[in-house]
């Protein structure tokens, strides 16, 4: 083990020179056996696979003058196994946590209102699991119906030469530098997008978005698919996979590991960058789920900016019930954001269903009977200049 000094800084810690240093950090290599006894989440597969590469090039940093920063890779120790029993691995596996062992994780603030309000604390200290995808966080406040979270206790953040590693130097795709594919699509007419949006977490968005596009699949439409914000998981991204969306792309392929609390103006980005990359590859259609509720914060100020309206041609609005229903849409056509039809969880029910379809002047369609070709090519927004 070597001892270096550390300079103390709201975003990542740095090694540049003696001045503002206030006091010793621990850096100790990463031992490659070590390294093949932790287990990574869902959230850092890129710099997994960067450590699988060359693990000798890492290390891990530690230190009580620490200000972790949403994004930065943490290694951390699983303490007290909570309500998060399994860590989502790279590939997506459903990784049985034990106490004792090791995980690497990000820092990240969550926002979930039948789990955990969280945030990136300003120490490296123990710590929560708030989110089975690999987010870390200090839980605020939860819901009473839930275990309390798994609590781990890091072990140093993950640095390599160039400093404190972090998801976005390593994400493929960036929101300050649109890739050659977007580059060389400049110019050319997008094709349409739908976006899914909804009442609240769990009111069915994932799903109603992977039954349109499968419908539209079923169609003979080739479409692209992906989730502008929300917290880090690949099950969504996986399920957009398997209902035939030709790409996916979510968030964390920016290299964010969730988007609650980012500045705004990168919220827009991942907005407006997800849809440019996904029309890059000329699909027929392009769907993208826009996580939480109508009042989350990110989603809120979205729906009144222009760069919305200049994104997205038609929004699936997905509910629990059929208040939930009315009520969306009163505050989309507040926002003049054009709804093509009503699903949901409130589906599921025929007496909900019912009272929707007496209360709305959209359409009301069953989550599944999106799958249908005609019904989901039905939902398509009319041609304009995009």
């Amino acid at each position: 083990m070597t001892t270096t000094l550390h300079r103390t800084t709201a975003q990542h810690p740095s090694t540049d020179g003696p001045a503002g240093y206030v006091g010793p950090t621990r850096t100790e290599r990463l031992d490659p056996i070590r390294w093949s006894s932790i287990r990574s989440a869902y959230t850092t597969r890129f710099v997994a696979a960067a450590v699988d590469r060359d693990p000798g090039g890492f290390a891990l940093q530690s230190g009580e003058d620490l200000r972790p920063a949403a994004g930065d890779v943490v290694v951390a120790r699983v303490t007290e196994i909570g309500h998060h029993t399994r860590l989502e691995s790279p590939v997506s596996r459903r990784q049985l946590m034990f106490p004792g062992q090791e995980i690497m994780v990000a820092y990240g603030n969550r926002y979930a209102p039948d789990q955990f309000l969280a945030h990136v604390p300003d120490h490296l200290g123990p710590t929560q699991l708030v989110a089975g995808g690999g987010i870390a966080a200090e839980v605020l406040e939860q819901h009473d119906r839930i275990d309390q979270a798994t609590q781990i206790e890091p072990i140093g953040l993950l640095t390599d030469e160039h400093g404190v590693v972090n998801l976005e130097r390593f994400a493929p795709l960036s929101i300050d530098t649109p890739s050659v594919r977007v580059v060389q699509n400049v110019g050319r007419p997008r094709p349409p997008v739908i976006a899914v949006l909804g009442t609240s977490m769990n009111s069915g968005k994932s799903t109603t978005l992977a039954c349109l596009v499968n419908g539209l699949t079923n169609a003979g439409l080739s479409v692209a698919a992906g989730k502008a914000t929300g917290t880090g998981a690949g099950n969504d991204p996986n399920v957009f996979v398997d209902a035939g969306a030709r790409r996916v792309i979510d968030f964390t392929d920016f290299g964010q590991p969730t988007t609650f609390r980012l500045p705004y103006e990168q919220v827009r980005g991942l907005l407006t960058g997800l849809v440019a990359e996904l029309a890059a590859d000329r699909p027929d259609v392009v769907v993208v789920e826009v996580a939480d509720g109508l009042f989350q914060g990110e989603t809120a100020r979205l729906l009144g900016d222009p760069a919305f309206h200049g994104s997205v041609d038609s929004v699936l609005f997905a509910a629990q019930d059929a208040l939930g229903a009315v009520g969306g849409l009163q505050v989309l056509r507040h926002n003049d954001v054009p709804v093509a039809a009503v699903s949901g969880l409130l589906t599921s029910s025929p007496l909900a269903t019912a009272e929707a379809d007496a209360a709305v002047d959209v359409r009301v369609i069953d989550t599944y009977g999106l799958c249908a070709a005609d019904t989901a090519v039905s939902l398509l927004p009319e041609k304009r200049d995009r």
